[in-house]
């Protein structure tokens, strides 16, 4: 991947954990390297096709003058997301903040905290069996675009299921649909338990009835395996109710431990059935 690198750029503001330091101010330094392709401007000599260096220069000052923080973590942490958010040419960012003449009881230099950032793609499903069930999933999708760390990009026709696990309930609606999120993935878990309790959901009976209930499908090509989190979803293979939805919006999308698409999945699935 290409970059689009700002080095040395100085902002005097007021960030420290001292008081002092909130009220005299001191000089930082940012670095920032930006993940993003170059191809169209470099080709086409056009500034719109690419980043344009000096707006991010004039935001991260911005970043750093409009609020004082106590720690330079947090100062990377919100210049990262106000390049990610604001800039949808970035795919990932690099961010190092310097502090040189840090106040502390010995002789450095400066003191500086790195981190990398970047958008990463979530696939959700969607499922409701109580009330009115496009309205919850509806409503689903509207929480997850008004988060400013996640955006919808896609969505699937929503389709009539019966349930699974072998409780007597009602039909399900279900769904999917392709995430764009900041959010690293306990934090869209999180995320999620909240819409899911807006929505009045109780974690009674296993594999009961529920307002909504939301997934995390895939994340990335991530394979995570805890005991509250495991992703890929240890299920989706079996489950027509997923693969269906998320065949049409991401047929080619390939499982990170098995290998397969989602359509040969389906495929496989539907031949078992028959």
């Amino acid at each position: 991947m290409d970059s689009i690198n700002i080095k040395g750029l100085e902002v005097f503001a007021h960030h420290g954990v001292y008081r002092e330091e909130n009220v005299l101010g001191q000089k930082f330094v940012v670095d920032v390297s930006m993940q993003v392709s170059t191809r169209e401007a470099g080709r086409s000599d056009d500034i719109r096709k690419s980043v344009n260096y000096g707006s991010v220069c004039d935001d991260i000052q911005k970043v750093m003058k409009n609020r004082n923080y106590k720690l330079i973590e947090t100062v990377a942490e919100e210049i990262a997301d106000m390049i990610l958010l604001t800039y949808d040419d970035v795919r990932g960012v690099n961010v190092t903040v310097k502090k040189p003449w840090a106040p502390v009881m010995v002789h450095v230099d400066t003191v500086s905290v790195s981190i990398s950032r970047k958008k990463h793609t979530a696939y959700l499903g969607l499922g409701s069996n109580i009330g009115d069930r496009e309205s919850y999933l509806d409503m689903a999708i509207d929480e997850l675009n008004k988060d400013k760390y996640t955006k919808v990009t896609r969505v699937s026709d929503f389709i009539e299921t019966e349930p699974y696990g072998g409780v007597g309930q009602d039909d399900f609606l279900n769904g999917c649909l392709k995430l764009r999120t900041l959010l690293y993935p306990y934090e869209l878990l999180a995320e999620l338990n909240r819409i899911e309790k807006e929505a009045g959901r109780e974690r009674i009976i296993h594999w009961g009835p529920r307002t909504l209930d939301l997934d995390i499908i895939f994340y990335d090509d991530l394979v995570l395996e805890e005991v509250d989190l495991c992703i890929p979803h240890v299920e989706m293979h079996k489950r027509k109710f997923v693969l269906e939805p998320l065949g049409e919006i991401a047929p080619y999308k390939r499982h990170p431990i098995n290998g397969k698409r989602v359509c040969e999945m389906l495929a496989e699935l539907n031949e078992k059935e028959n």
